[in-house]
């Protein structure tokens, strides 16, 4: 078939819950290569956490922080940083309303004493694979900062979390002129509702757009695999927009095809039908 630029979120996507990839995850990625497609990570981690054991498998490029780092080959080709007055703006909107934080930048990552306590105690909905992952994240002792720390040199992006969503509604009204928010699926019975804000112009899809011009290859010809809503833009740029299983409804109802969960080597399987191995 010809050449395909393939895009892989990571978390509920190419790996559950902070596990290690599996072994035909590996396979689907380095086969496909092999085979002369490029294949991608684009995911909302930063680069400090996208861990070795995934940057080892093998990849063309990455597309980290939703869109706002664009590398190829260790070549950076877009790098957005916030500045500080907007994300000292968005702090101030945010903790008005009650809401907690995470900011991310190119060193790490930086918390509110309050969204940890939160995040320890969330019963998260099994779509949610960023509510999981933070939650993993804590569990394996990965350094995340305290807000205290935070350098105040600009941001990638803003994660929050809120005890209710009449306070994340109560926000958008200052800040969804310029943002886009992501808002990850949630239990009926949930205490903890959390999300993103995804700067406008400026998010997975244009990620992938960069990439395309870089290979002077068209959308058409991009296949991407997403499972919640910060892949909504990626999703809708590719030329074949594929949720895993386990996705949220949401992005389910938007996809071209629905493949198998990210436990069940979803990847590897849709890989295979599609021709890519």
């Amino acid at each position: 078939m010809n050449r395909k630029l393939i895009f892989l979120d990571i978390d509920g996507t190419f790996v559950s819950a902070m596990a290690a990839p599996s072994a035909y995850a590996v396979e689907a990625v380095r086969g496909a290569r092999a085979n002369g497609h490029k294949v991608f990570l684009c995911t909302g981690r930063n680069m400090p956490i996208i861990g070795n054991d995934i940057l080892e498998v093998g990849f063309d490029g990455v597309i980290a922080s939703a869109g706002s780092h664009v590398e190829i080959g260790g070549e950076v080709l877009f790098d957005k940083i916030r500045p500080e007055e907007t994300i000292q703006e968005c702090l101030s909107i945010f903790h008005a309303h009650g809401m907690y934080c995470r900011i991310e930048t190119p060193e790490g990552i930086y918390t509110d004493p309050q969204m940890e306590s939160l995040l320890k105690t969330a019963k998260p909905d099994k779509a949610n694979s960023e509510l999981i992952r933070m939650q993993k994240e804590i569990e394996a002792g990965i350094a995340i900062s305290p807000y205290d720390e935070y350098p105040g040199q600009g941001a990638y992006k803003i994660c929050f979390t809120s005890k209710d969503l009449e306070s994340i509604e109560k926000s958008k009204k200052y800040l969804e002129d310029r943002f886009g928010y992501a808002v990850h699926p949630y239990a009926n019975s949930s205490a903890c509702y959390n999300g993103e804000i995804i700067p406008k112009g400026i998010d997975k899809g244009k990620g992938m757009e960069i990439v395309c011009r870089y290979y002077e290859e068209h959308l058409q010809n991009t296949v991407a695999f997403g499972d919640s809503m910060n892949d909504y833009e990626m999703m809708m740029a590719a030329g074949v927009s594929v949720a895993m299983g386990n996705a949220c409804e949401e992005l389910k109802q938007i996809a071209d095809v629905v493949c198998g969960n990210v436990w069940e080597d979803g990847i590897y399987y849709e890989f295979q039908r599609m021709g890519l191995l």
